[in-house]
């Protein structure tokens, strides 16, 4: 789900996609592995999937590419031994249905992208507002365009807003930003701002401050919009120069700089 839609539809997709989302917690001794795709939990079998997997293996201390190339059992024999090393009696799982999306330690504390929407509509967000988002089973990118503060420049629409990611599975903290979206492409462009919120997954602390938050950036985005509408304005003198001093910053090779 990647395009311009409603925030309504965006919280309907959330919604089917967590129905069968469950958190549990595991004892360790009760966790064994027939290999890198499947656990066993008090003697049922259970999907990892590729997240898993990877929380799962950087947990033992194994890397995951290595696991990658062995066989099943010799996956079994290292994941076995080293579950045993574990330091805490439990271990915080994250399924959907069957299958293990997650893993975490008892620190861990999600922030679920349920909460995130149902929060956007506690501090005033319509149903109806346009959004940009890309959603999938890992990573939720939403942004909301203020269509208030929309401006022109040499005939190219822009509309400043805030964007909020969060990732269930650990990929990513909950993070605030604001960003300008560019209409001539409809591309998000996520642009640093005074005001700025990331939260890692370890506190509830994000959801009680998000109207706080929310607030001081579209304050913030007035001032963005001044500071796009400068840089646009402003003349570079010598292009060829400017792009070569950029390639030998950035130490491009030949394709690079061809496509620069």
């Amino acid at each position: 789900m990647s395009h311009m839609t409603t925030l309504a539809r965006v919280h309907e997709r959330v919604e089917n996609m967590s129905r069968n989302h469950v958190d549990e917690f595991i004892k360790v001794k009760d966790i064994s592995f027939n290999n890198l795709d499947t656990i066993r939990i008090g003697g049922r079998t259970h999907l990892l999937r590729p997240v898993a997997q990877q929380s799962i293996s950087c947990r033992l201390g194994i890397p995951i590419n290595y696991l990658r190339r062995c066989p099943q059992d010799i996956q079994a024999l290292n994941m076995n031994h080293w579950i045993q090393e574990e330091t805490h009696e439990k271990l915080f799982f994250r399924f959907d249905g069957q299958d293990v999306r997650a893993i975490f330690t008892p620190r861990y504390i999600p922030t679920d992208n349920m909460e995130v929407m149902d929060k956007l509509y506690d501090i005033g967000y319509d149903p109806a507002t346009r959004v940009q988002c890309s959603l999938d089973n890992e990573f939720m990118s939403l942004n909301i365009p203020d269509g208030n503060m929309t401006f022109q420049f040499n005939g190219e629409r822009m509309t400043p807003g805030i964007s909020v990611s969060n990732s269930e599975v650990g990929l990513s903290s909950l993070s605030i930003a604001a960003f300008m979206l560019r209409l001539a492409c409809t591309n998000g462009m996520i642009s640093k701002t005074e005001v700025s919120a990331s939260y890692r997954h370890v506190s509830t602390k994000i959801l009680s401050e998000l109207t706080d938050v929310m607030s001081n950036i579209s304050h913030e985005l007035g001032k963005h919009k001044e500071q796009v509408r400068l840089s646009l304005e402003s003349k570079v003198e010598n292009p060829e120069s400017t792009i070569n001093n950029f390639n030998r910053q950035f130490l491009l090779n030949k394709e690079e700089k061809e496509a620069v």
